[in-house]
């Protein structure tokens, strides 16, 4: 039989892990602070819980599902600590990993446990492991009492012991999509100044944001710590964003997120990296800017 669930959170992400327990046949219980975030998951069979409190001792496993982790501390820090006690609390909350380690110590000392997680598709993948998947790590004889209800969301990919491990790892993620994805939207407002629509370029970009040959030839490079200049010199990488910078500006388009990138390259060239390849750049990016 399905094990209850808790649900803490209900915005898009929480509603859409809470709807697909139901669809597979779980108890769940339910709590968000606009407690009118539940009503159609009510309607559906949830149990909406009128206190914190109940929420956490409604079900061992308890999903969190709040914008970080000071939501966490402002929803559950109100709750009287016994009801913790004997929790499972899934944080799938998104933050550092310093502040995923401090939540774990913070479950425990009122005798919780966390794992933490960090959920690799939007709230559309949420009930599709198949093609989606969520890190997680903390204790993993907790993880591995509970990974065929956390494999109902998706795919459930655990990385170790240490609690702020799935966090960085989300964070390395997040790091990846949100450049690559303003990168996209920079070409779009280019492309529209010249008249042409996202779908004009959508084939293209689709190839220009598939890294996948530049990853797997620079990673083993990087490893060994080897920038040579052979295949690609940063002194050029440095021209190249120039003339993206000045098509954006000649276009009348904000060119800040060129013109960061130029900043970083030219940093590079600085340091004494001008001959060595652009992924010299990961030496410089180690250091804070001066």
């Amino acid at each position: 039989m399905p094990a209850p669930v808790t649900v803490i959170g209900l915005g898009p992400m929480g509603h859409a892990m809470a709807s697909t327990y139901l669809d597979h046949g779980h108890r769940v219980t339910v709590f968000n602070r606009t407690a009118s975030r539940a009503d159609a998951l009510v309607a559906r069979g949830a149990h909406r819980a009128a206190t914190v409190e109940e929420a956490l001792t409604a079900a061992e496993l308890v999903v969190l599902s709040l914008t970080d982790y000071d939501a966490m501390y402002a929803v559950l820090g109100a709750a009287d600590p016994a009801a913790l006690s004997g929790r499972v609390l899934v944080n799938l909350s998104s933050d550092t990993p310093d502040k995923a380690r401090a939540a774990a110590a913070w479950a425990a000392e009122r005798g919780a446990v966390q794992l933490t997680g960090g959920v690799l598709t939007p709230p559309s993948g949420i009930g599709d492991p198949g093609t989606t998947s969520t890190f997680y790590s903390g204790p993993r004889e907790d993880f591995d009492a509970h990974r065929a209800t956390l494999e109902v969301l998706t795919a459930a990919d655990y990385r170790g012991e240490d609690p702020g491990l799935a966090a960085l790892l989300y964070q390395l993620n997040m790091t990846m999509f949100w450049t690559a994805l303003t990168s996209y939207w920079q070409a779009v407002a280019m492309a529209d100044a010249h008249g042409l629509k996202a779908a004009d370029i959508l084939p293209f970009a689709v190839d220009a944001l598939n890294l996948t040959q530049f990853l797997e030839f620079y990673t083993p490079r990087v490893d060994a710590g080897d920038h040579s200049g052979d295949v690609d010199r940063l002194a050029m990488g440095v021209a190249s964003v120039e003339h993206v910078l000045h098509t954006a500006k000649d276009a009348g388009v904000d060119g800040a997120l060129p013109a960061a990138v130029l900043d970083i390259f030219r940093r590079g060239v600085a340091a004494g990296h001008g001959a060595d390849s652009a992924s010299s750049l990961v030496e410089v990016l180690k250091k804070p800017a001066a």
